[in-house]
Parts: structure tokens; sequence; C-alpha cells
């Protein structure tokens, strides 16, 4: 399509939803997200263009990316920045340009735009919002380099870049009929100022000083999802600071009535603002309606975009036992219908494919007829990669008398998180403790395509974070898609989704029964040694018949529900609460 062309489509635009994220990832070579949160965004995008759904998206982007990992022979993580060129992917918006105010300066950006082309040809425009640009001075060209980058100052500019900015952007590309402004998570609240300032009455309209934010009309055209129950993962920042980069952008006094009285906080400022809130799993539901007493906390558990990370094996599989999957996600309920046979092989193949690239990359060489364990995650403490490793000696022993096992592992630690480096050093010391029995492998530079192939690959899917601090967790979720049952503490999704023996195994005390303290690692790891040497090896090296029908019974409970199909259904009908015609869409394509 001709640039021409496209700023003509965008005038006819009529979108409903306008998603804010701080990260978005859509594809490898576009390193605009960091983990969990930006790759469960671009999946919510793919699931609405797949359904064609009223959806615009707006984030930033980042020059820098977030990191390239490098890891040495002991485990220590190296940084190193990514390198790509913006218009080998996006088309530069060059007519357009925006500006927000940052302290006593104007900045201006720039969008860039990606369509996300669904299965059924519809689309959803992606705007990335760009601060390098020459009118700007050098500090402040920098301001979109990099993701979670930089000092309180930094993450305030670039969060009122989103919220502002890409509302700001919005209306000059003339699309104002948004009737929900979606803050997928805190980080794009400073939207609702700008909103309470559009939506500002002259105060002879109310004659009461009180009534002049008309915070009302605000709250009905926004919704927002939560995603962490961990306290350090709600930006707040100082008055003084918010002082100085909002300047008279509106009254301290306001702020405080919506943000908060000590300092700003923008999940605070959200929940005020908000028509509905969401977390991403009913546990963290619970979790968070404690975190944040007095307002009503709805549970949207998330889902993962089935057709982007079910594996070539397993979609070539679905597409001739499940027509019509890929559209509609439910239909994988029948993989019971799947031949053993025809099951279990395409796992082989998916297996071998994972031990080529560890091969080519680490020069290990893994069995395939061996149970393979996958761990792949952010490296961070209260994740606990190396509660598999607490006992060296009961681990060794489990190889020895019940049989072999094989590890993969990976995952980035943030470049400024030293105990989640720590973590991965503790795992290589581990590996060389056990190399003369265990094959432990740890991929470096974990991204979707790693992770794709990782989840797809191994034979037994591992999660240990420590409770409750697991809002949902997606990657057990794209494991069950390939087939491979899932091995975790009962936290976030898992306690959804998991049937004991049945789509998998659970780690440490059940729900109701005897509560542990959270910060003990000793009953957990017991548990998970007792599973796998009396269930899980014998299971699978003597009982192949019944774990095949694990695998097929975590596609058919698990994959069929933990979608975005299921997730972006309940967001229509419970959260953007559409009028019937589009609320009921989703539902209706899946009579179709």
């Amino acid at each position: 399509m001709k640039k021409e062309d496209i700023y003509s489509e965008i005038k006819n635009l009529a979108p409903q939803i306008a998603y804010f994220s701080m990260e978005i990832g859509l594809r490898v070579d576009l390193p605009t997200y960091s983990g969990g949160l930006g790759v469960l965004a671009g999946d919510t995008i793919k699931a609405a263009a797949d359904h064609e759904l009223p959806y615009v998206a707006v984030t930033l982007l980042y020059r820098d990316g977030y990191f390239q990992q490098h890891l040495e022979e002991n485990g220590q993580q190296i940084e190193q920045p990514v390198k790509w060129n913006p218009s080998d992917l996006l088309i530069e918006l060059d007519r357009i340009t925006v500006n927000v105010e940052i302290g006593d300066r104007s900045v201006a950006l720039r969008p860039w735009l990606y369509i996300v082309e669904g299965c059924a040809g519809g689309q959803v425009p992606v705007f990335f919002l760009d601060s390098d640009l020459p009118e700007n001075n050098p500090e402040d060209r920098k301001l979109t380099a990099q993701l979670y980058g930089g000092d309180k100052r930094y993450r305030l500019s670039q969060e009122i870049i989103l919220g502002i900015g890409g509302l700001n952007l919005l209306s000059a590309l003339e699309i104002r009929k948004i009737l929900n402004f979606h803050l997928n998570e805190g980080h794009a609240a400073l939207l609702t100022l700008e909103l309470l300032k559009r939506y500002r009455r002259n105060i002879e309209e109310t004659w009461d000083p009180t009534q002049v934010w008309d915070y009302k009309r605000v709250r009905q055209h926004c919704v927002f999802t939560t995603h962490t129950p961990v306290p350090a993962g709600h930006d707040r920042f100082d008055y003084h600071l918010v002082e100085e980069l909002l300047g008279s952008y509106m009254p301290l006094d306001v702020l405080k009535r919506f943000a908060g009285h000590d300092d700003l906080n923008l999940t605070t400022l959200a929940l005020n603002l908000s028509r509905h809130t969401n977390a991403v799993s009913k546990c963290h539901r619970d979790v968070s309606a404690l975190m944040f007493p007095g307002y009503t906390i709805k549970a949207v558990t998330n889902g993962v975009h089935s057709p982007s990370w079910t594996n070539q094996e397993f979609s070539q599989l679905f597409d001739r036992y499940l027509t019509g999957w890929r559209r509609d996600n439910f239909l994988l309920r029948n993989a019971m219908m799947i031949p053993a046979d025809e099951l279990f092989a395409a796992h082989q193949s998916a297996k071998k494919r994972l031990f080529q690239y560890i091969k080519k990359t680490t020069s290990v060489i893994l069995d395939p007829e061996i149970l393979t364990i996958g761990f792949a995650r952010r490296a961070t403490p209260y994740k606990r990669a190396t509660l598999l490793f607490s006992n060296p000696e009961r681990l060794r022993h489990i190889t020895e008398h019940y049989g072999p096992l094989q590890l993969v592992l990976a995952g980035k630690a943030h470049p400024q998180d030293e105990p989640g480096k720590k973590l991965i050093r503790d795992i290589f010391n581990a590996r060389d403790k056990l190399k003369d029995l265990i094959k432990i492998v740890y991929l470096e530079n974990y991204d979707m395509e790693l992770g794709k192939l990782i989840t797809g690959g191994v034979d037994l899917w591992l999660n240990t974070p420590t409770r409750p601090l697991e809002a949902s967790g997606t990657s057990g979720m794209k494991a069950a898609h390939n087939g491979v049952p899932n091995f975790s503490i009962l936290d976030g999704w898992w306690i959804e989704g998991w049937i004991e023996n049945k789509t998998g195994w659970a780690i440490g005390p059940l729900p109701s029964g005897p509560q542990v303290d959270e910060e003990s690692n000793q009953f957990d790891a017991n548990d998970l040694y007792e599973k796998l040497e009396k269930e899980i090896i014998p299971t699978y090296y003597h009982k192949r018949s019944t774990w095949i029908e694990i695998m097929r019974q975590a596609i058919s409970f698990n994959a069929s529900f933990f979608n975005t199909y299921r997730m972006l259904m309940e967001y229509c009908m419970n959260i953007y609460s559409f009028d019937p015609p589009t609320r009921t869409a989703l539902a209706h394509r899946h009579e179709d």
C-alpha cells in the first residue's frame, strides 16, 4: 500500500477501543517488548485482528530495543544493544507530528505504523511514538530509546509520552470516537489527565469548583488492567518531580485527589479514573482486592494467541483433525480425537527441532528419548528458577534410581536486577556440579522465537513462583497448546487449569490444604522431588499411553480455554460492555 493511501485509510478508521501499552511484542525482529506484558499485548492485538474487533493500539518506538543477552561461561549476563532499523518493518507517518510538554520543553513526537493482519482479513493499526526528531534537543531525542531504561525522570517522561502524547496522536489522526481507552498496566494512566483537561467544565456550567473536573465522564471511557501483585511493580513518583515535569499541566490538588496524597501513584490514578478494573486471573483478582481495598476488581484470566504459539508440527495436526481451530480456539477441546501415535510423533519432531537448535548454539547433544524439563521466564528471585536445584543430591538420586532427566532453561535478568543475574550464575554452578549425570542447558537471549521453540519442544513445563506473586503466567498456556503438561505451583492461571494427573501436576500445598510459609522453599522443593519420583518419571517411562493421554488433555482442557479468543470474549462482555451488536461479535463468529 502506498503511503498516500495509508493516510486516507487512517482517516476512515472508526475504532472503538484504543489499547495503550508501554510495550507490545508482535514479532521477534520488532524489539519493542521485554517479556510477558508486551507479549500478552501483542497476542491481544493479533486476536483483535483475527476477529475484526474495532481496535487501535499505541506504544513507544524503542530504537535501542530491550537488550541482547550474552552469557559467559560462569553464567554472568552481558547486555548488548539491539541493532534494528524501524524503516525495515514500520511505516513512518512523516506528515504527522504531535507535541507534549515535559518540564519547560515541548517535545515533538512522530508516529510509526505497523498493521497487524488477522487470519480472516481483519486489521489493527499499531502506532509507535518516536521522539528521535531533529527539532528536539539531544536529551529529548533519547526519551523513547530504551524500554524500562534510565531513572525516575526518564520513566515519568516516557509515561507522559505514552499517555498524553498517545491521546494527542489519536486526535491528530482524527480518531475521536473511542468508547474504551484500555490502559494495559498503569504506565498509560496519564492519559486520564489529558481526558480530564478535555472534559473540564467552565465554572459557569456548575457553579461548584469540585465539579469542574468531570471525572465521571473520564471513567465512562477508561478501563484498566493491572498485571502485578508485587508492590514494586506499581510506578510511583515524588510530587516534586511531577511538578517539575508536568508543571502547570494540572493543579497539584487535583492530582492528589485522584493519584494519591503522598506521591503520584499511577495505579491509584488508573483505579480512580476507570469504569472497570480487571486482574489477569481469579487468584490475582483476590490478591489485588487485598492490595487495593475499596475498589471493585474483576478477573479476566489471560490467554495466548493460539496460532502464534502452536508449533508447526501441532499446527499441521490441528489443521488435519480440528478444522477451523485458528479462528475458533474452542475447537481445541476436540484434541481427544487425535490418534495417540500421531500426537506423540508430532511432539518428538518438535523436540528434535529444539535439540538441533541447542546443538547448533551450545554444542550440547541431548537425547530425544530422555524426559526433558523446560523452564523459561524472566530471571528474578520470586520466579525461583533454582528451586529444582535446592537439593542437588536428591536430584542426583532421582536420576540414578527413577529415570534420567535433561533440563532446558532460559531467561533474561533486568540489567539492574543483580539478584536476578545471580540466579543465572547459580544455575550455571548447579549445571557444572551435576554434569556427570544430568545435562543442563541454559539458552541465552530468550525471546518470542526461542520461547515458542522451548515450550513446544520439552516434555514437561516447570513453573515455581513464590505464591501469590504469579499474577497469571502465560508460558504454561503456550506449552499446553503443544501438548506439554504443566508441573507448577498453584498460583496464577494454573489454579484454574490444573487437574491433577490429567493436565499436569501441582507443586506444593493445595488451595484448600495446609498453608506454609510463602518464604520457605523446603515444602515446595520436597513436593517437587516427590512428584518427580513417584508420578512423573514413572508415567513418562513406563506408562507411555497414560502420558500421551495427559498430553491430549492438556490441549483439550487448557489450550481450548486459555487463549486470547476466550479472553477477548470476556473483555467484550464484562469490561468493554459494548452495545449488543458489537458485544456479541465474537460469539456470533463462534457460531459461524
